[in-house]
């Protein structure tokens, strides 16, 4: 039995949001009395725009929001032992701007070696734990002080510690704090009617109790907590695992705010239920204000990104723990950048990524195999591979990239990746396709001429490069479709 467990905090925002699909402003005050409250200097006010940046977190433990144990019958239902453990192992930064443009959720992996400020290198996943354990240290055996009585203060500095760690690496300073236990994640998934997500390939994990089919699948809640919390098994590790719960983010996110979720009062009671047992909020966050910025994004708008990282399979300095190694200067820039691109509402630009086109090539040329040749060279770069063969027509004056609209970013990609080929309209294709239509004057990648591809150094020794080489980032993902991403 796992004695670590991951949850999707942002099924607090989710359920939140629901809020804002007609509900009276009563029973958000009702949401809100039995929610526990929290303190932290180390939060912001929020920015000069009016923008806010909350940081949701995932708790390991086994207790709910209020420090209540959780029952033995729970615990078996949930697979997670009874172990206590204080780890944050869902850790993510939401911009909600004032300008109603977008929203923007910030992944980062529990396992990212970054710097706590007066603590040191270490996992991210571990600050809270550590500096709550020093402080309970203090208060306790120097102090005196009991040790139920000293718990809530312990826990203030773990979170005080967390909240400086994320600014300190994303250069966002943090205005709202929202915490969510184990129990958590499942209440709430189960108070909103389950999760639909997608798999690209069937998988069975016992450690985390994974035991799902390839393709769609509507996951309740103890079940949807066994997705989301498997690391071992994956490609990617600890950055599947992310994408996993940006994926279930997403979906939880388009139900609720394209308002197919709320359909009766016993839906409601029971999402009440399970965000005042298993949620904590920071003082002075008036949810009536948030509930107003949630209302005017459209579910499309809100994008969930990871950071980039380094090396998914590092070590620490010490070479004692593996860690997923992050530079700090190039977080904090590209946070910065997405942010910005996010504000001037950017989401289907971010959030593009090859997979999303079809590309058929077609060859009006001599030249046999070029069009399967162009083909493969796409395909390596993440385009899904259409239909290869001839051109029939009328002759094609210049190589182009055909597509539904001139401006399509699949169109615009496929392009580039040919060397800046002119992109012309074509009424015929539909959504997510481009036909390629090579010409004479192709001289681009897979053509064994001048122009191949200059990202790409043939003498140099493969495996080498491959070593030196970041990993890929996770796909950037939204909330706009009502079919989830398929994901690893």
């Amino acid at each position: 039995m796992p004695t670590r467990a991951t949850r999707i905090v942002a099924v607090l925002a989710a359920s939140i949001v629901v809020i804002g699909t007609g509900v009276a402003w009563g029973k958000i005050r009702s949401f809100e009395s039995g929610i526990n409250h929290v303190s932290s200097i180390a939060l912001g006010e929020g920015g000069e725009d009016g923008a806010i940046d909350i940081l949701l977190v995932g708790m390991d433990s086994r207790t709910d929001a209020h420090g209540n144990p959780l029952s033995s019958e729970e615990l078996a239902t949930l697979r997670a032992g009874d172990d206590v453990a204080t780890n944050t192992d869902t850790i993510i930064l939401v911009r909600i701007p004032n300008n109603g443009k977008s929203a923007t959720a910030i992944s980062i992996p529990r396992d990212s070696y970054v710097t706590a400020p007066g603590f040191g290198k270490t996992k991210i996943n571990g600050v809270f734990g550590e500096v709550k354990l020093e402080r309970m240290k203090e208060l306790v055996e120097e102090q005196g002080m009991e040790p139920a009585v000293a718990e809530p203060e312990a826990n203030e500095a773990g979170r005080e510690a967390l909240i400086k760690t994320v600014a300190h690496l994303t250069g966002v300073t943090v205005d709202h704090y929202a915490e969510i236990g184990l129990l958590g994640f499942a209440l709430i998934t189960d108070a909103l009617g389950g999760v639909d997500v997608c798999l690209n390939n069937a998988v069975y994990e016992p450690l985390s109790g994974a035991d799902f089919p390839a393709g769609w699948q509507k996951l309740d809640g103890p079940r949807a907590l066994s997705f989301v919390r498997q690391r071992h098994d994956l490609p990617r590790g600890d950055l599947d695992r992310v994408t996993r719960q940006q994926s279930v983010m997403a979906s939880l996110a388009h139900q609720v705010i394209s308002s197919k979720t709320l359909t009766s009062p016993a839906t409601l009671n029971r999402l009440e239920e399970a965000v005042q047992r298993s949620v904590v909020l920071s003082d002075g966050w008036d949810i009536m204000d948030f509930v107003e910025q949630l209302q005017k994004l459209a579910a499309g708008s809100v994008a969930f990104a990871t950071i980039p990282v380094l090396q998914e399979d590092g070590w620490s300095d010490d070479g004692m723990q593996s860690v997923v190694r992050v530079d700090e200067t190039q977080v904090k820039d590209w946070v910065e950048g997405l942010l910005k691109e996010q504000d001037e509402g950017k989401t289907e630009e971010i959030s593009y990524s090859p997979d999303k086109t079809t590309a058929d090539v077609v060859n009006a040329t001599d030249i046999g195999g070029l069009a399967a040749a162009v083909s493969d060279v796409l395909s390596s770069q993440g385009f899904k591979p259409g239909e290869v063969g001839n051109h029939e027509g009328p002759p094609i004056a210049g190589s182009q990239v055909r597509a539904p609209k001139t401006d399509d970013l699949g169109a615009v990609a496929v392009a580039k990746a040919l060397g800046n080929l002119p992109v012309v309209e074509d009424g015929s294709l539909g959504a997510g396709e481009v036909s390629v239509v090579l010409a004479n004057d192709y001289t681009g990648p897979g053509s064994g001429l001048g122009t191949e591809d200059p990202t790409l150094d043939t003498t140099a020794d493969p495996v080498a490069n491959d070593a030196e080489l970041p990993p890929p980032p996770p796909p950037v993902l939204t909330a706009g479709s009502d079919d989830p991403a398929c994901v690893n």
